[in-house]
Formats: C-alpha cells, sequence, structure tokens
C-alpha cells in the first residue's frame, strides 16, 4: 500500500512584491548584527556532537512543527518584516537554528529559510519521508518492527508528512496517514541521525 501527502512544497506560497525587496535589505543587516549560531547537528541527543543553546535555553538547532494552517515566513524577525513563504499545512516539520526575542529563525525541508513567530510552533514532532526522493519512482518501507527482516506495514512515498512517536537512534516509529510503523531515521527529514526521542 502506497501513502502519500502533499510535501511542504505543496503546501507553501511564496509571496514576492516591492514591500519584500525594500525589506531584504534590512533584514539583511538585522541579521548580521544577531549572534551567531553554528548549524552542526547539536547534542547528546541529536547525535552526540555539542550541544549549543539559544537564549530561550532550549538546543540549537531542533525540530519542531507548525502549529497552524496558515503561517507566515518572514525575511526578518518581526511582523515589520515582509512575508517570503506562506504555510497552509499544519504539522510541517521545522528546523530552528537561530533565535531573537520571540521569533524563531527556520529552516523547512527545501531548506527555505526565514523567521517564524514562537507562537506558531509546536513542539510535537514530525517527519516527512526522503524529501529528497521527491519526484522519483522510490518508496519507503514502513515496517512492524525496528528491523529490515520485519514484515512491511506500507510503503511510504517521499513526502509524505507523519507523527513521530519515538526514535531509538537508528529507527522511527511513525504515523502516516494512520499507518504505524518503523521507518529508517535516516530517511525521515525532522529527526536528526542518532538522535533518541522517548514518548
Amino acid at each position: 500500500m502506497g501513502l502519500q501527502q502533499n510535501s511542504s512544497q505543496a503546501v507553501r506560497w511564496r509571496v514576492a512584491g516591492m514591500r519584500h525587496l525594500m525589506m531584504l535589505f534590512a533584514a539583511a543587516l538585522l541579521i548580521t548584527s544577531l549572534p551567531s549560531v553554528s548549524l552542526a547537528q547539536s547534542s547528546g541527543s541529536n547525535g552526540g556532537h555539542t550541544l549549543k543553546r539559544g537564549p530561550s535555553g532550549l538546543p540549537l538547532p531542533r525540530f519542531v512543527s507548525l502549529k497552524s494552517g496558515r503561517v507566515n515566513m518572514r525575511v526578518g524577525p518581526g511582523t515589520q518584516y515582509a512575508v517570503e513563504w506562506l504555510y497552509l499545512k499544519p504539522g510541517l516539520p521545522m528546523e530552528i537554528i537561530q533565535e531573537y526575542d520571540n521569533w524563531r529563525r527556520v529552516r523547512d525541508a527545501e531548506g527555505a529559510e526565514g523567521w517564524i513567530n514562537q507562537s506558531l510552533l509546536s513542539g510535537r514532532r514530525t517527519g516527512i519521508a526522503g524529501p529528497w526522493f521527491k519526484g522519483k519512482k522510490a518508496s519507503l518501507p514502513l515496517f512492524s518492527k525496528p528491523s529490515e527482516n520485519a514484515r512491511i506495514v506500507a510503503q511510504v512515498e517521499p513526502g509524505a508528512l507523519g507523527d513521530v512517536d519515538t526514535c531509538n537512534g537508528e529507527w522511527c516509529r511513525m504515523t502516516f496517514a494512520g499507518h504505524t510503523g518503523w521507518i529508517a531515521q535516516e530517511s525521515v527529514w525532522g529527526v536528526y541521525q542518532g538522535e533518541k526521542l522517548a514518548n
């Protein structure tokens, strides 16, 4: 059984206009004055790299998801900055790479970066199955147990969005369109390789 859902590309829209162009320069000036953040994968639970913390006290980088079905990604950390992307699907995973006041600089599965207010982000963990395979003839097996020798529950198509239940560093137990099983952790965007998550 193949499971397919919309990827982040299909549920976001680029917003352009004169205001956008005028605000890009201002945003670049502000961002260069913010504290720099290493984009290396972090922490003891996130693959064994050195843990870095943002002003909130939470690890950087880290994964979160969108709370709402209508979220603006701006070119700078404030409502006075232009909207570059509009996301229309709740639950999409985002990687927080920088913090400034109540704003979070995030990156989506396709590499787009911008600023989203923290009130629009949730600690709920979700993941996208192999977005790097999108558009190719590929499917990712969802197993009944964390083993390649286990029974296949479903075939998940690249770009499908799922809820992350738990990860052991090599496998994640996830639910895609009502089907729950184990998928190779390296096949998911929304969790770090080696990251362990408990339910």
